[in-house]
């Protein structure tokens, strides 16, 4: 890690210490390669640009190609050694931090695309991302229909040909990112059927519209095509390891989450919180029924779910309660902002995620509604399968649900991302601080009196706590230990209390997301970061000044949250 600049005076014997760079001589040449990184990035992800706000590229559709990724491989070696080349105790604290997530940002794009490349070995990567090309153009109204429509063309024609590109692409993938992508696949062709013409239905030019026709039809034939390809052709040669392997994993965690332990350590730290939340949760549930086990009071509690039909509403209704509680107890400071809005999840996202929050991009102009995505049960699956799957939705669970998806979790974390102190943290992040920020206020808002006097909220709170805790684990021994997706649905279900159905898109999401631990890891550290702030602030302490202090500086990785706030690494957990 680069050092932080030091001021000070020379020692006693009027000798003088040589002077380096003054601080915040070189930002100037530091900011011109962060542009440079940024308008990059944007340029080779014109998906991800529409999303963060960024429209120059609306027209354009990312390219898969072997070469493509090839190319962003050594254009982030080009810039890594740029960066380098600064020295950092020329910069000013905020370019410090930047210039570290940067340096990691390029090492993770390395090891994405040259080791680790899903390109080569998820068939779902190219379905699921062309769907979602389409999904960002028609999800808010950033421009006019018409506008929007022309631009969707446009990628649309090149969709095919992204397909196409997959088969030339796709090396002997693990057998369960096939299934993931043969599970999703009529999602994505009725995405495309209904959806995307749904979300034209105002535009009246006939040329436009028959263009549309015409590169929408040819989508989803090409859709269909790779669907027999998956099944005809694939699936049978689909023989490859998931598991990432434990120097793989570990480069991993440090590039993405600067996160340097041995593994045996994070395993310790994971078991530990582990039990600890599962004492509370067995002390928990004899609050509520001295006489049951805990499981059977979890059952009873997670009967207490409202319909499939009312999910939505009875989550939008419990978001004022939220919001009041956090304006009365001093939270955190919430800016002046509309509501988000809660909506069922996309179906092509439906596989891999239960709740979601979706923000417009911090780049975003025009004034757009952030969309607060819950999961339905799947109409298909059979009625029992359906009424398993809402049992993780009791009442209860919708209010910690809430809490990390909105108030205050990510909601408010969009809230302040437009003022986020550079360009450079709007676009890059740890997940440790954004998902750690959000799993951290479900239990300090409990903590903090939400719900006091009523156990069935910390029960649900534990829940969450435990398949969090799970997750740690699992995608550790997943990806570097030899655990199966079948054991890890068994552990789900085990130690972390979860509906079978649900345990099992927890297990496959763990072959694909290896380090989905970043929620434990986040809010671990972020407890002690809490701890050693206050200890450093003294009576000047707050929580909605820690709060408050830790959101503006933006998604930086934990430790160099804590060289901000408190001067110093120090240790994370």
């Amino acid at each position: 890690m680069a050092a932080m600049a030091m001021l000070g005076c020379s020692g006693g014997g009027g000798n003088t210490a040589p002077q380096g760079p003054a601080p915040g001589s070189g930002d100037g040449a530091f900011k011109q390669i962060a542009t440079e990184i940024l308008e990059d990035l944007f340029k080779r992800h014109p998906t991800q640009a529409t999303d963060l706000g960024i429209h120059k590229y609306d027209a354009q559709l990312d390219d898969y190609s072997a070469a493509a990724v090839k190319a962003e491989s050594d254009a982030a070696r080009a810039f890594k050694t740029r960066l380098a080349a600064i020295d950092p105790a020329s910069l000013s604290l905020d370019q410090q931090l930047d210039r570290e997530q940067l340096l990691r940002a390029a090492d993770n794009t390395v090891l994405q695309n040259d080791v680790i490349k899903h390109w080569a070995n998820d068939p779902d990567l190219y379905p699921t991302g062309i769907t979602n090309t389409a999904y960002v153009m028609i999800k808010r109204s950033f421009a006019p229909p018409d506008v929007r429509l022309k631009a969707l063309i446009a990628r649309e024609q090149g969709m095919p040909a992204t397909l196409a590109e997959a088969r030339k692409n796709l090396d002997n993938p693990p057998r369960i990112f096939t299934e993931i992508a043969l599970e999703q696949i009529d999602n994505n062709v009725s995405f495309f059927a209904k959806d995307v013409p749904a979300a034209f239905k105002d535009v009246t030019d006939k040329a436009l519209l028959a263009d549309f026709k015409k590169s929408n039809d040819a989508v989803i034939a090409a859709l269909g095509s790779y669907k027999a390809f998956l099944q005809k052709e694939l699936l049978p040669k689909s023989k490859g390891d998931f598991a990432l392997g434990a120097d793989t994993y570990s480069k991993a965690l440090a590039a993405q989450e600067m996160v340097e332990l041995p593994l045996d350590r994070l395993m310790q730290i994971a078991e530990a919180d582990r039990q600890k939340n599962e004492d509370a949760f067995e002390a928990t549930a004899k609050q509520i029924e001295a006489s049951k086990p805990a499981e059977a009071v979890l059952g009873a509690l997670q009967l207490d779910h409202p319909p499939a039909s009312d999910l939505l509403k009875t989550t939008q209704d419990t978001l004022d309660s939220l919001r009041q509680f956090i304006v009365d107890h001093h939270i955190i400071t919430i800016p002046p902002s509309d509501p988000a809005r809660v909506k069922e999840t996309p179906p092509f996202m439906r596989s891999t995620t239960t709740a979601s929050m979706d923000t417009p991009g911090p780049f975003e102009t025009a004034k757009l509604e952030g969309f607060y995505n819950m999961t339905l049960p799947d109409p298909r699956m059979p009625k029992a399968a359906q009424d398993d799957y809402m049992r993780g939705w009791y009442f209860a669970s919708i209010v910690n649900v809430s809490v990390h998806e909105v108030y205050p979790g990510h909601y408010i974390q969009f809230l302040y991302a437009k003022s986020f102190p550079t360009d450079v943290r709007k676009l890059f992040g740890a997940a440790t601080n954004s998902e750690g920020w959000a799993h951290y206020c479900e239990q300090m808002m409990l903590d903090e009196g939400f719900h006091a006097g009523e156990p069935k909220y910390r029960l649900a709170q534990l829940q969450d706590a435990l398949l969090r805790n799970v997750r740690f684990i699992v995608g550790i021994k997943m990806h570097t230990q030899g655990m199966t997706v079948e054991e890890a649905t068994k552990l789900f279900e085990t130690q972390g209390h979860q509906p079978h159905q649900v345990a099992v898109e927890e297990a496959k999401r763990g072959a694909g997301d290896p380090l989905y631990g970043y929620y434990t890891m986040g809010k671990l550290m972020l407890l002690k970061l809490r701890d050693d702030y206050k200890a450093k602030q003294g009576a000047a302490y707050t929580l909605q000044g820690f709060h408050d202090t830790f959101i503006k500086l933006g998604p930086l990785p934990m430790p160099l949250i804590r060289r901000a706030m408190l001067g110093e690494t120090g240790q994370l957990f």
